[in-house]
């Protein structure tokens, strides 16, 4: 399956509106971006191997490391969705927007600290 950035884009945007409010809205301050597919340096810094395939990467710091008296960060908290490699496991529009939405569940989950049973009463297990 190959969309161009557009339809991409809008794919991406269904798939977040889908994904309940308790956890969507507390993305606010979480930057959420596409990128073809991840840089070596994610790969290596995740410590994945190249060929394996990487959906998503959260980068900053989760709630729990937030203070209130840290400096603000100097860039905001990001999740990043990688294009090429969920149009490649997905056959279908409805199976890339589902694996999108499960891919920033997941990604929030570890900014918010949602454990892996609430994501799988959540149905996203």
């Amino acid at each position: 399956m190959k969309l161009n950035p557009k339809e991409f884009d809008r794919a991406v945007r269904r798939a977040f509106n889908r994904i309940p409010a308790e956890i969507r809205d507390r993305m606010e301050n979480v930057v959420l971006t596409v990128q073809k597919r991840p840089t070596q340096e994610m790969l290596e810094e995740m410590g994945y191997p190249p060929d394996e395939p990487l959906l998503g990467l959260y980068e900053g710091a989760s709630l729990q490391e937030h203070s209130f008296f840290a400096p603000p960060p100097l860039h905001p908290d990001t999740i990043f969705i990688f294009q090429e490699p969920l149009e490649e496991m997905c056959e279908s529009l409805a199976e890339l927007e589902r694996e999108i939405e499960i891919t920033v569940v997941h990604e929030v989950a570890h900014f918010i600290g949602i454990s892996e049973e609430r994501l799988e009463e959540l149905g996203y297990g």
